[in-house]
C-alpha cells in the first residue's frame, strides 16, 4: 500500500493542490460501461455549475433534460468519458460511485483519488469524476468507466452505436485483443485496461475527496459549486464526432504517447508540478517551473517530471 506521506513525495502539486476536504477510506471498485445517460445528468441533483454533459448517437452534446437512451430516448454517456493514462502511474477518468454516510448530491461531480491497493495496479493513482450512482454499488464503492468493462444491470449500447459486442454483461471482455470487437471511438478506453491498468479487475483501494482537474470537467461541463475556479473551462463549447474522438484517439490510449509541448521555464516562473500548462481554452501558463509540459489531449497538457 502506498501512504499518502509517499504520494506526496511522488506528486508534490498533484495530491493536487487538489486535496479537497478530509473526506476519505477504503474501498473497492468494478468496471462498467453501459452508454446510459447517467444520474447526475439530470438537472438538480446536487450544486454544480451544470449538469454531466450527455451525448446522442452521433456523439453531439444534448441538454440535461432529454430523455436517456435506456428508456426510449436519445442521451447517453459521451465516448470521452472512457479513462486515460496521464502518464505511467497517474490516469483520468470517470465512475459511479456509492460514499457511505453521504448522497447523491454530495458526490455528483466531485473527484476521488483513489490508489489501488490490490492486483497488478497496486501502487498507481486514478483520479475520477463521479458522474454516476446505482442501486447496486455498496458503500464507498466506485464503479470505473471503461468501455468494454460490462453493461451491468442496463444496456444502452445497441441503442447508440447500432450494434455492441461487449463480452460479458458483467465484467465485460476478457482480453485486449476483444477491445477490438467494440466501436473505434471507444477502443482506446478498452485498450487501458489492458495496458495503463494491466488487467486488474475490481482492485481495492483508498480514496480521498480532492477537487477536480480541469482535465475532467473540461469533459463532463460539471464542476461542483463549491470547488474554486467556478464554471469550467468548456473550450470552443462545440462537440462534433471529430472533436470527441480525438480526445479518445491513441493519445490517450498509452502512458508513452504524451508528446513534449514546451520545456520548463528558465527563470523558475511557471505552473507547479502536475499542474495543468495547456489544452483549448486554456488561459493559464503555458510553461512549467519544474519538469516539461506534456500533451494528454485536445483539452488538457500537464507539467511532469
Amino acid at each position: 500500500m502506498v501512504s499518502f506521506s509517499k504520494l506526496g513525495a511522488l506528486f508534490p502539486a498533484a495530491l493536487f493542490a487538489l486535496q479537497a476536504n478530509a473526506q476519505s477510506g477504503t474501498g473497492v471498485t468494478t468496471r462498467y460501461w453501459d452508454c446510459c445517460k447517467p444520474s447526475c445528468a439530470w438537472s438538480g441533483k446536487a450544486s454544480v455549475s451544470s449538469p454531466v454533459r450527455t451525448c446522442g448517437s452521433n456523439q453531439q452534446v444534448l441538454g440535461p433534460d432529454v430523455k436517456s437512451g435506456c428508456d426510449g430516448g436519445s442521451a447517453f454517456t459521451c465516448a470521452d468519458n472512457q479513462p486515460w493514462a496521464v502518464s505511467n502511474s497517474l490516469a483520468y477518468g470517470f465512475a459511479a460511485a456509492n460514499i457511505a454516510g453521504s448522497s447523491e448530491s454530495s458526490w455528483c461531480c466531485q473527484c476521488y483519488q483513489l490508489t489501488f491497493t490490490s492486483g497488478p495496479a497496486t501502487g498507481k493513482v486514478m483520479v475520477v469524476q463521479v458522474t454516476n450512482t446505482g442501486g447496486d454499488l455498496g458503500n464507498n464503492h466506485f464503479d470505473i468507466l471503461m468501455p468494454g468493462g460490462g453493461v451491468g444491470l442496463f444496456n444502452g449500447c445497441n441503442a447508440q452505436y447500432g450494434s455492441w459486442n461487449g463480452g460479458a454483461q458483467y465484467g465485460g471482455v476478457s482480453s485486449k485483443s476483444q477491445c477490438a470487437n467494440l466501436p473505434s471511438i471507444v477502443q482506446p478506453g478498452c485498450n487501458w485496461r489492458f495496458d495503463w491498468f494491466s488487467g486488474s479487475d475490481n482492485p481495492t483501494v483508498n480514496w480521498q475527496a480532492v477537487q477536480c482537474p480541469s482535465a475532467l470537467t473540461n469533459i463532463s461541463g460539471c464542476r461542483r459549486n463549491s470547488e474554486a475556479g467556478g464554471q469550467p473551462t468548456t473550450g470552443s463549447g462545440q462537440s462534433t464526432t471529430s472533436s470527441r474522438s480525438s480526445s479518445s484517439s491513441s493519445s490517450r490510449s498509452s502512458s508513452t504517447s504524451s508528446s513534449s509541448t514546451r520545456t520548463s521555464s528558465a527563470n523558475g516562473s511557471g505552473q507547479t508540478l502536475y499542474g495543468q500548462c495547456g489544452g483549448q481554452g486554456y488561459n493559464g501558463p503555458t510553461t512549467c517551473a519544474s519538469g516539461t509540459c506534456k500533451y494528454s489531449n485536445q483539452w488538457y497538457s500537464q507539467c511532469l517530471p
